[in-house]
């Protein structure tokens, strides 16, 4: 199961390479990771996506509150939460294929930020099986490069991570 892990972490050098450490020595992969600085300037959010079992999920989120960097964090899975994913994508265009990207960008809800005369760069937020499917719904060779955040994600209602 996927698991989105937000970790409120000192802000300073080293915790990101202590926490990638943590999980590279257990073999345990990180399929996205971002970190930001948070209200407090002494802290940054880091948010990891990981998969694994309940019990595997249970070790790591252990072995991330022994790291003295680490403040306090919680796995969203475990509550009602919200997630969203950035994504930019460039789409090579023709003039009879840009009418056509347009409506696919529209109906996605995305935004085109940059337009060239033989390309289109398009920035999409959602989950991530909206952006899947936004990729999907283009020739393999119409698109030039992709970038992507990863999930983020924060709880939904009182309950948040705060000291």
């Amino acid at each position: 199961m996927r698991h989105i892990i937000s970790i409120l972490i000192e802000n300073e050098s080293g915790a990101l390479s202590r926490v990638a450490g943590l999980f590279s020595a257990r073999g345990y992969n990180i399929e996205s990771l971002t970190v930001a600085p948070t209200e407090d300037p002494s802290l940054s959010r880091m948010t990891l996506v990981t998969r694994g079992s309940n019990e595997i999920i249970e070790q790591i989120t252990k072995q991330l509150n022994k790291l003295i960097d680490v403040v306090k964090l919680i796995d969203l899975a475990e509550s009602s939460h919200i997630e969203r994913e950035l994504m930019l994508v460039k789409i090579r265009t023709t003039q009879d294929s840009r009418e056509e990207v347009k409506r696919m960008v529209d109906i996605f809800r995305g935004k085109i930020i940059d337009v060239t005369p033989n390309s289109y760069v398009i920035e999409m937020t959602g989950q991530s099986n909206k952006l899947d499917a936004f990729i999907h719904g283009f020739e393999a060779e119409s698109i030039i490069e992709v970038v992507r955040s990863g999930p983020t994600g924060i709880s939904r209602g009182e309950k948040g991570l705060h000291l």
